[in-house]
C-alpha cells in the first residue's frame, strides 16, 4: 500500500504528545482508600489522598478540588482539553488512584456512570442507558483503563470490569520474585500475576505492567534478570509496561525505615544504564508507556528527581542508530522527519499464557509503525484485544492526511478474520470502547453481551 498524502500534526496543539497516539487519555482520581492488603512498603497516600500518591501531586490536586466527584473531574477536564487544542472526539478514561475493584459497589457504579454522564452532557437512569448514549455522543469513551492488583482479577472482577466498559487493566507487577513481594509487604505471589495475566487475556483486556527496579532488597542484576524473565517465560508477556523505579517519598512506611535497612535507591547514572538495557530487552509487541513516577520534589526524600529521563534515553539511541523495537519509538506521530509512507502488514506469532498471539502491525520499511491489532486465540476462543491507529487525534469522522483515515484499521481486521477463520473459528469477537462499537457495526459486528461479535 502507499500513499501520497502528507500525514502531518497541529503545531498549535498544546503537549501534543498527550494525544499524538491516536487517543486522548483523560484521568479521573478515585477518593481516598487504604488497600485492603495494607500499604506496600514505598507507598504513600491512602488516608487523606489516595493511595500511592501524594497531596502535591497535579492530578491529586485537581480532584481534591472537586472533591474527588467523577462528574466534575471529567467536565473540568474536558474544559482544559479543549482549551489546549486537543481532539476531544475519541477520550481514553484512566481510572488512578489504588485498586478501583475493593471499593464499596454502589461507589464503583456511579463512579463508571458519572464519568459517562460527563462525556454524554447528559444523565442517564443507569449505566447501561449512560454507556448507550455515548455509543454516539460528542465525547465517546473509546477506551477505558483500570489499575488493579494481580490478586484482584478473579471471574467477578473480570465481569465487573467488562460491564464498566473497561479495555485495558494495569496491574502492579514490580519484579515478579516472592522474596521481594514479602520484603516489600505486597501481598501476593508471583503465581497470582501468573493468573491475573492469563484470565485477563483470555477475557481480551489489553494488559499493561508496572515495573518497579531498584527495590529493597533487589540490585541491578537482579533486576535485568527478572525484567528479561517477563518477556522470555510464556506465563508473563505483558502488551504495555509503565516503569517506575523506586524512590523513597514521604509519608510511606519506607521513609520511616530506609535507613535503618540501610537502603539507596538507584542514583540517575545508574537508572539510565538499568533502563538503557531494559529498552533493548522489549520486543516488537510491547509499548513503555511511561517511565518514572511524578512526585513532586518537595515529597521526595530519596531517588532520581529527573521526569524527562525517558527523553534522554531515547535521544542516545536515535543518535547513535540503535534500532529499538519497543512499540512507542516505532511510532508515526514520533517519527515524522522523511516519513516513507510505502506500508504493509508484518505479523509476529507468539505464544503466551496458554494462548496464541499475533500481533499484527502495519509498518514501512524503516520499521515506523502506522497501526497495530492483536488477536488472541486461546480456549477455543478467538479475540481481538487491541486495534490502534497511530497518528494525531482527530475527530471521528472527520477528513483529513492522517493514518488514521487511510483505511489500515479495515485492514487490520480484515486480515485477522483471515487468520481466525483459517484456524478454524466460526466467530471472531472484539472487547470494544463504548464509543468504538459504531465502527465495528459498520464491519458487520454486532453487540452480544460485552463484546463485539461476527459470523465468519
Amino acid at each position: 500500500m502507499s500513499t501520497k498524502n502528507k500525514i502531518e500534526i497541529g503545531i498549535e496543539v498544546k503537549k501534543p504528545v498527550r494525544s499524538i497516539s491516536g487517543v486522548t487519555p483523560l484521568t479521573v482520581v478515585l477518593a481516598p482508600r487504604k488497600c485492603n492488603h495494607g500499604t506496600c512498603i514505598y507507598c504513600p497516600g491512602g488516608e487523606y489522598v489516595p493511595q500511592s500518591y501524594t497531596d502535591k501531586s497535579p492530578a491529586i490536586m485537581r480532584a481534591m478540588k472537586l472533591a474527588y466527584d467523577p462528574y466534575k473531574q471529567v467536565k473540568n477536564r474536558l474544559n482544559v482539553l479543549k482549551l489546549m487544542k486537543h481532539q476531544t472526539n475519541k477520550i481514553e478514561i484512566i481510572i488512578l488512584g489504588g485498586t478501583f475493584l475493593q471499593y464499596p459497589k454502589n461507589y464503583k457504579y456511579n463512579f463508571i456512570k458519572k464519568i459517562f454522564d460527563a462525556l454524554n452532557d447528559q444523565p442517564s437512569k443507569n449505566l447501561q442507558g449512560a454507556k448507550k448514549i455515548n455509543e454516539t455522543a460528542e465525547h465517546r469513551c473509546v477506551a477505558m483503563c483500570i489499575e488493579n492488583r494481580p490478586d484482584n482479577c478473579a471471574d467477578k472482577e473480570i465481569k465487573e470490569m467488562l460491564e464498566f466498559g473497561c479495555t485495558r487493566v494495569e496491574i502492579g507487577v514490580q519484579m515478579p520474585d516472592d522474596e521481594l513481594y514479602r520484603k516489600t509487604n505486597r501481598g501476593h505471589k508471583v503465581h497470582d500475576v501468573i493468573e491475573a495475566t492469563e484470565r485477563l487475556k483470555n477475557a481480551g483486556f489489553k494488559l499493561g505492567y508496572h515495573i518497579m527496579p531498584g527495590l529493597p532488597g533487589s540490585n541491578k542484576e537482579k533486576d535485568l534478570k527478572l525484567f528479561k524473565l517477563i518477556f522470555e517465560d510464556e506465563k508473563f508477556r505483558p502488551d504495555q509496561l509503565k516503569i517506575y523505579p523506586c524512590q523513597v517519598v514521604e509519608d510511606s512506611p519506607l521513609a520511616k525505615t530506609y535507613k535503618l535497612i540501610k537502603y539507596k535507591p538507584y542514583t540517575q547514572e545508574e537508572t539510565k544504564k538499568i533502563l538503557s538495557k531494559m529498552m533493548k530487552m522489549i520486543p516488537d509487541y510491547c509499548r513503555v508507556m511511561r517511565i518514572m513516577r511524578e512526585f513532586p520534589k518537595e515529597k521526595l526524600i530519596e531517588g532520581l528527581e529527573k521526569l524527562d529521563l525517558r527523553k534522554d534515553i531515547e535521544e542516545e539511541f536515535r543518535n547513535k542508530g540503535l534500532k529499538i523495537k519497543e512499540i512507542r519509538m516505532r511510532e508515526v506521530g514520533f517519527n515524522q522527519k522523511n516519513l516513507n509512507l510505502d506500508v504493509k502488514i508484518k505479523i509476529i506469532e507468539y505464544n503466551a499464557s496458554n494462548g496464541k498471539e499475533f500481533f499484527l502491525e502495519f509498518v514501512n520499511k524503516n520499521d515506523i509503525l502506522f497501526g497495530l491489532l492483536r488477536l488472541r486465540i486461546s480456549n477455543k476462543i478467538a479475540i481481538i484485544r487491541e486495534l490502534h491507529i497511530y497518528g494525531q487525534a482527530l475527530n471521528l469522522g472527520e477528513e483529513g492526511f492522517d493514518s488514521q483515515h487511510l483505511g489500515l484499521g479495515k485492514m487490520l481486521m480484515q486480515k485477522a478474520e483471515e487468520i481466525a477463520k483459517k484456524k478454524g473459528f466460526k466467530k471472531l469477537s472484539v472487547i470494544s470502547g463504548v464509543g468504538v462499537r459504531e465502527y465495528y457495526r459498520k464491519l458487520g459486528y454486532k453487540l452480544e453481551g460485552d463484546y463485539m461479535e461476527k459470523d465468519l
